[in-house]
């Protein structure tokens, strides 16, 4: 029973820090935009940096005239 005498207020301090946390990160706004990082986990930016080079590299080589021998 004297175990109770550590572990109610240690279980109250962890509530309490929890929840203060909780309203912490809503003040801050951490949850104002839910939907973003799920878009953006798909959006190819990567893909398009390398397809727009790509097209830049290929305008170029035919931009330029090839001499003959």
């Amino acid at each position: 029973m004297n175990i109770l005498i550590v572990l109610m207020p240690l279980a109250l301090a962890l509530g309490l820090t929890g929840l203060a946390a909780f309203f912490w990160s809503m003040r801050t706004g951490q949850y104002s935009d839910m939907e973003g990082p799920g878009w953006r986990i798909l959006d190819d930016d990567d893909l398009a940096t390398e397809s727009v080079a790509a097209e830049t590299a290929a305008d170029q080589r035919v931009a330029a005239p090839r001499q003959r021998s």
